[in-house]
C-alpha cells in the first residue's frame, strides 16, 4: 500500500494506533479486513487534502457523522473539502464516518469512539432519537463542541444547528406545488425517509400546514421510512400509486427520487409536479433531463464553511460572532443551476 505519509499521521486520520496502521501497510496480518479498509480510506482522505491543505496556523481534526445516502454524504465531503484552503486562520483535516442506514447502537458507538481518542470537533447528521442525545452529551461533557448538521438536534447541548429553516422549505414547496398544479385534479404524495430526522419532520409540518391553508381540498398521501434508498423506495412508491389512481405530484423530503420515478413509469402514470431537496447528484442529472420540476436548495460549501467556523471559535481561534442564521433556501429549476464543486 504505497503513500507518502509518516504512520503517526496516517493512524491519527484512522483513528487507529501506530502499530496497528504498521500492520496494514507491511502485510503482517492479524488485522480484520474493515480495519486495513479504514488505512486505505485514511491514505486517500490525506492525498486529497494535502493539495488544498497549506495553511499555516494551528490544526483542528474535525470528525463528520452522518447516517444519509451516499449521494449525499458525497456532495457534503466534496462541500467540505472544497473549503479547506479557505478556513483561516487554522489548518483543518477531517475524518469522516457516513452509513446510510443501521441501528441507533452503531451511530452512538462511532460517536463514543470519537471521544475516547480525541476530536476538536464533530459535525453530525443524525436522528433526534434519545441515545443519540446522551451521546452528544457526552461528547460535550468530554470538551469536544458538536454541531448539527441539515438536522438540528435541540434538545441536545450541541453547540449550533446549521441548515435551512426546514417548516420554511416546506411551505416553499407548498406555494410551488400549488402554483403549478392549479386547478387540476390530483393527491400528493409527500416522501420522508424517516420520522426520527427532525429536519424531515419540519419539511413535512411546513408542507402540510401551507397546503391546508391555500389548498385545503388537496388529498396529501404520507410515506415514509423509505431510508432515502432507491432500493427500499421503489416497492413503497409503486405500493402507493395502486392504493391511490389519484396521486399525480410529490414532494420528495427525503430522496430516493429515481425509484420513485421509476414506480410512475412503470405503471404508466404521469408525475405532474415533482419537487425535491438538495443537488447531489442524482437530482442534478433528474433536474437538467426535466424530470424534477424544482429542486430547493442550499449552499453546501457556505455551511461546512459555517461549522467549521463554529468549531474553531469554540477553540478561541476565531473571535465570538453572533447566533447563526438559517441558510438560505434556493429553489433550483433546470434553467438556474449552480456551477458544480470542483
Amino acid at each position: 500500500m504505497g503513500h507518502p505519509f509518516p504512520i503517526r499521521e496516517i493512524a491519527r486520520q484512522a483513528g487507529l494506533s501506530e502499530a496497528t496502521v504498521d500492520r496494514v501497510l507491511n502485510g503482517r496480518g492479524g488485522v480484520r479486513e474493515s480495519t486495513a479498509r479504514e488505512v486505505s480510506q485514511a491514505i486517500a482522505d490525506l492525498d486529497r487534502q494535502r493539495t488544498q491543505v497549506r495553511l499555516v496556523g494551528r490544526t483542528f481534526m474535525i470528525d463528520i457523522v452522518m447516517q444519509t445516502p451516499e449521494r449525499f454524504s458525497t456532495a457534503v465531503r466534496a462541500a467540505l473539502e472544497a473549503e479547506l484552503p479557505a478556513l483561516h486562520p487554522a489548518v483543518v483535516r477531517s475524518r469522516f464516518h457516513f452509513r446510510e442506514t443501521g441501528p441507533v447502537e452503531e451511530l452512538t458507538r462511532t460517536l463514543d469512539r470519537i471521544g475516547r481518542r480525541g476530536s476538536q470537533g464533530v459535525i453530525l447528521k443524525a436522528p433526534d432519537v434519545p441515545e443519540i442525545t446522551a451521546a452528544v452529551a457526552r461528547l460535550t461533557e468530554s470538551g469536544i463542541p458538536v454541531v448539527a448538521l441539515v438536522t438540528d438536534l435541540p434538545s441536545t447541548p450541541r453547540l449550533a444547528y446549521v441548515g435551512i429553516d426546514n417548516r420554511a422549505a416546506g411551505a416553499t414547496a407548498a406555494y410551488l406545488m400549488g402554483q403549478w398544479l392549479g386547478d387540476r385534479p390530483g393527491h400528493v404524495l409527500t416522501s420522508l425517509s424517516s420520522g426520527f430526522f427532525r429536519n424531515e419532520e419540519e419539511r413535512e409540518m411546513g408542507f402540510r400546514s401551507a397546503m391546508r391553508a391555500r389548498h385545503p381540498h388537496r388529498t396529501l398521501v404520507e410515506l415514509a421510512e423509505g431510508q432515502g434508498l432507491d432500493a427500499t423506495q421503489y416497492d413503497l412508491v409503486r405500493a402507493a400509486l395502486e392504493r391511490d389512481p389519484e396521486i399525480r405530484a410529490v414532494y420528495s423530503i427525503g430522496g430516493g427520487n429515481i425509484a420513485t420515478l421509476r414506480a410512475f413509469e412503470d405503471l404508466g402514470r404521469q408525475c405532474a409536479v415533482f419537487v425535491a431537496h438538495d443537488l447531489d447528484h442524482d437530482n442534478t442529472r433528474l433536474l437538467r433531463e426535466h424530470r424534477l420540476s424544482a429542486v430547493l436548495h442550499h449552499d453546501l460549501r457556505q455551511d461546512m464553511r459555517e461549522a467549521c467556523h463554529i468549531v474553531m471559535r469554540a477553540h478561541g481561534a476565531l473571535p465570538p460572532a453572533g447566533p447563526t442564521l438559517p441558510s438560505a433556501i434556493q429553489v433550483v429549476t433546470p434553467y438556474n443551476m449552480p456551477t458544480p464543486i470542483g
